[in-house]
């Protein structure tokens, strides 16, 4: 198609976000930007109609000119807000003009009329039985099996975050570093900012520092050996965590905290508090290590 990355990144989210759901609904679609006043004042409008509307088949979809120029320039958009009526994938009217409820209400009622949009939305699939199979095949150490789990339910729910941050886990877990970065790269960047999401990107970064067993050993002896070598301790404590030994990660950055919090910009608590988030801050071991973290800071 002659399209560079990111244009290929804006046409995916477009398809997945509006495009796809224009099939059978009817799409307000909303180019807006942060820096736009009139469009912050439409926003509450087009979003209290939409919700109105949503059991007549009516959704809305926002683009930001900023970030998604090319989708943008598809449309010809000259001014924001520039708002437009879609269904199946092509504009059935210019929104722009209707800055009211009520006239917004009349022009979807005109196209409602006319187009065979189905109301309402199909219900949700249960997806809790799925994601509570994938963590214990997960906390059995089946990492690849697991990932099959997990991409199914991204295929049955495409925006589960649970799902994402759990195929990423399962990536991890079964030594596809590589495929895990390279499906963190195309994340939506909503789906990106999702705090299980983060977790395991906290995980990825981690597992990066796995080492095979003599180069532990190499750097557990190097740590022994120059206990006041705060390099020697951060490198130790990292490729321990990542072969899985928490306890002694977490024992040699809290000594190093003790010794000299402030060291290299507090990186030991940088690299614990990294540690926590990989794990999940509702574990037990973190309360604890948390505890004992605290102790040294405030104690």
């Amino acid at each position: 198609m002659g399209l560079n990355l990111e244009e290929q990144k804006a046409v995916d989210r477009f398809r997945q976000n509006v495009a796809e759901p224009s099939m059978t609904k009817l799409v307000i679609l909303d180019f807006w930007a942060e820096w736009c006043g009139p469009c912050k004042a439409l926003t509450p409008v087009l979003e209290k109609v939409a919700a109105e509307y949503a059991d007549k088949g009516v959704v809305l979809a926002k683009v930001n000119v900023d970030e998604d120029q090319f989708i943008a320039s598809q449309f010809q958009v000259r001014s924001i807000p520039t708002v437009y009526a879609l269904f199946q994938g092509q504009p059935v009217a210019d929104l722009t003009n209707a800055r009211s409820e009520s006239q917004l209400k009349g022009l979807l009622d005109q196209l409602l009329a006319k187009l065979p949009i189905q109301p309402g939305d199909e219900p949700a699939p249960d997806l809790a039985p799925l994601l509570a199979m994938g963590e214990d095949v997960l906390a059995s150490g089946d990492g690849e099996r697991a990932a099959g789990i997990y991409a199914q339910i991204i295929d049955m729910a495409p925006e589960s975050p649970e799902a994402h941050a759990g195929l990423l886990r399962a990536l991890i877990l079964a030594g596809h570093l590589d495929e895990a970065e390279a499906l963190l790269a195309q994340l939506d960047p909503k789906l990106a900012a999702d705090p299980q999401v983060e977790r395991a990107r906290a995980a990825l970064e981690l597992a990066r520092e796995k080492p095979d067993d003599s180069e532990l050993a190499a750097l557990r002896a190097a740590a022994a050996e120059r206990p006041a070598d705060m390099d020697a301790q951060l490198a130790f404590a990292g490729a321990a965590f990542a072969a899985g030994d928490r306890d002694e990660a977490a024992a040699t950055l809290l000594a190093m905290i003790r010794a000299d919090r402030e060291w290299n910009e507090g990186a030991a608590k940088a690299k614990l508090l990294q540690m926590f988030e990989a794990i999940g801050l509702e574990d037990p071991w973190v309360a604890a290590t948390r505890r004992k973290l605290s102790t040294i800071l405030f104690g």
